[in-house]
């Protein structure tokens, strides 16, 4: 039997698994699984492009006759129901017969919420839920909102100087921040579904929004204009923030900009995670990062967002900061 300090370092591994399916599973969440054999892993698996297939499945059948006696650590609780896509997971796991099952969470959709552990303990085998319950809800946040929120994810970036200015008055930004935070900042782009600018940019800089990092090309999101503006055919077009909840496929969206469109976004409380890369440069009398938003007093502004990291990227800094409870 493995320590309890043992099941969270396995935990760990499964959720770092699960990111490298953010921004490729559309509306199933991007789960990660490792089975694990006398404190050897046997077998891995992260959700694949399209949402299937699932991240059981995929280490499953790495593992194959090893899982017998094993434990499973899976990000979210294994999928209960019936699809034309294949089997479920319940199942798979059932036929597999491990010793154990861990779960860091348990699935949202009532389809399977709790259907999926009970099924399980019903056959015989150990469970257990909520084994870094915390991180790996925010691995799979994407989902989680599409579940509880009917939208996306959204995540607000911003690259600023010193100062809060995105631009110089005369609206050049290239570039204020340097290459490792413009990589680190594309290295975002090719972790969500969609990323959306104003009409404002679309028409001042012409943006491609695409991944430029190598090997990670066919990583870029699908862009998305709040606005009217001229743009090619494959880009996505929406009226009001609000209109995000419509955009397909989509569990996890970048919003970059500009000042009016992170404003507005804000204003309607639609932001769940600001990014924000700072330049040690002072520029002085240039556009702002962020538009009126509507705040009535600083009681209000204080509390709303808790930080969870920040770090150096050259010269540059950046800081994470997430929506608080």
């Amino acid at each position: 039997m493995l320590a309890d300090n043992d099941d969270a370092r396995f935990m760990a591994a499964a959720i770092a698994l699960s990111e490298r399916g953010r921004g490729r599973t559309g509306d199933n969440p991007n789960v990660g699984c490792i089975i694990v054999k006398d404190g050897i892993i046997v077998g891995r698996g992260w959700t694949q492009p399209g949402g299937r297939p699932h991240a059981e499945a995929m280490a499953l059948e790495q593992a194959g006759k090893a899982t017998k006696g094993a434990d499973i650590y899976c990000t979210m609780e294994p999928c209960a129901h019936e699809s034309k896509r294949g089997p479920t997971c319940v199942d798979l796991v059932k036929e597999a017969a491990p010793a154990r099952v861990i779960v860091a969470t348990l699935d949202i959709d009532e389809r399977t919420r709790r259907q999926g552990i009970d099924r399980l303990g019903e056959s015989g085998i150990s469970v257990s839920v909520g084994v870094l319950e915390q991180q790996a809800h925010r691995a799979m946040a994407g989902f989680f909102t599409r579940m509880e929120k009917g939208r996306p994810h959204v995540t607000l970036k911003l690259a600023m100087s010193l100062d809060g200015c995105i631009a110089m008055a005369d609206g050049t930004s290239k570039w204020i921040t340097g290459k490792r935070a413009r990589a680190h900042a594309h290295l975002e782009r090719a972790r969500c579904d969609a990323i959306l600018v104003g009409a404002g940019t679309v028409v001042a800089d012409n943006p491609g929004l695409d991944v430029r990092l190598t090997g990670l090309e066919g990583r870029s999101p699908q862009p998305v204009v709040l606005g009217k503006a001229e743009v090619a055919d494959h880009w996505t077009e929406i009226s009001e923030p609000e209109a995000i909840a419509e955009l397909d496929q989509t569990s996890w969206l970048l919003v970059e900009g500009g000042a009016a469109t992170a404003a507005s976004f804000l204003k309607a409380d639609l932001v769940d995670r600001l990014l924000l890369y700072r330049a040690p440069i002072m520029i002085g009398g240039g556009l702002q990062a962020i538009g009126d938003i509507g705040l009535g007093s600083l009681d209000v502004a204080h509390g709303q967002w808790v930080r969870l990291d920040r770090r150096d990227l050259g010269q540059d800094m950046l800081e994470l900061y997430e929506r608080a409870a």
